[in-house]
């Protein structure tokens, strides 16, 4: 979602044009400015797993798990408003399977058309986050294997916004994979240069 935000950015300030690229420590990301929004590659997913079984100390819970630049597990839930996204959702970030540094917990329902649900528990944050945009890849794709879902895969956040994954796909192995949704801008500042004396 960041670099998202930073396309539009470089793009309304005249930094870049409509088609961008910009050095993270994920790797160049590539980019493109549709209208109010944004369309950036992600790095190629790797260390996927589905469907394998973690021991909480309230269950045991079945996840699958990939990384899209950063760690995420994926976990499908019947009741996606009533499940316990702070709880499990730390309970799964810190559990020793994913040790040293953790991982984030993305909840998802698949509703009748197609479309995911998702809520996301992110580490670093400790908290439920109204979208996080590698969270979303990863739940995409894993319901890509899990459901035979085409591309692209669209996600309603807890936001309300939805997100767009596009991606190419061998088998499991996925590449060329974008995450694709608005970047509006809603506000400006301006820092005096007392700010930082």
């Amino acid at each position: 979602n960041g670099a998202r935000c930073a396309a539009r950015f470089a793009y309304l300030n005249r930094i870049a044009g409509e088609n961008l690229s910009f050095e993270t420590e994920a790797g160049i990301i590539n980019g493109q400015v549709i209208g109010n929004g944004a369309k950036v590659r992600i790095p190629d997913p790797t260390d996927l797993r589905l469907d394998y079984r973690i021991e909480l100390k309230s269950r045991p819970l079945t996840v699958s798990s990939v990384n899209t630049g950063v760690p995420h597990v994926v976990i499908e839930v019947a009741d996606l408003e009533g499940v316990d996204v702070l709880g499990l959702g730390r309970e799964v970030r810190n559990h020793i399977a994913f040790a040293p540094n953790g991982t984030n917990a993305n909840f998802i329902r698949l509703e009748k058309d197609g479309t995911l649900g998702i809520r996301t528990y992110e580490r670093g944050v400790e908290d439920e986050t109204l979208a996080c945009g590698t969270g979303n890849v990863a739940a995409a794709l894993i319901s890509v294997l899990r459901h035979g879902l085409p591309s692209p895969v669209k996600l309603l956040t807890r936001s309300g916004e939805f997100l767009n994954i596009y991606f190419e796909q061998k088998g499991e192995t996925f590449s060329a994979v974008y995450l694709e949704g608005d970047a509006r801008v809603i506000y400006k500042g301006e820092l005096s240069p007392e700010a930082w004396q």
